[in-house]
């Protein structure tokens, strides 16, 4: 999977199978510190933890809105959605 640097929306599924999703404007840093334990408190313990969406988007303010967005929605339309990304 490659992985892009710029207004990245990302979700993470933690060790315990929770799923945070987060935005970065430079995504293999930002797992990176995740999986060393300094990138959000709530993934912190819950490591290790596994990219398993994301989607790039045109400006900062973007990224932000669709990152609100994906953090409405259940836990069903999450798993929905990073389904039809690894197809």
């Amino acid at each position: 999977m490659s992985h892009p640097g710029e207004n990245t929306v990302y979700i993470l599924r933690c060790s315990d199978g929770s799923l945070y999703t987060g935005w970065t404007n430079n995504l293999p840093k930002r797992v990176d510190c995740h999986q060393r334990g300094v990138g959000a408190k709530y993934t912190k313990s819950r490591l290790p933890v596994e990219l398993v969406y994301f989607e790039v988007l045109e400006s900062k303010s973007a990224a932000l809105s669709r990152e609100a967005e994906i953090k409405k929605l259940n836990r069903s339309q999450k798993l929905a959605l990073i389904q039809e990304f690894s197809e």
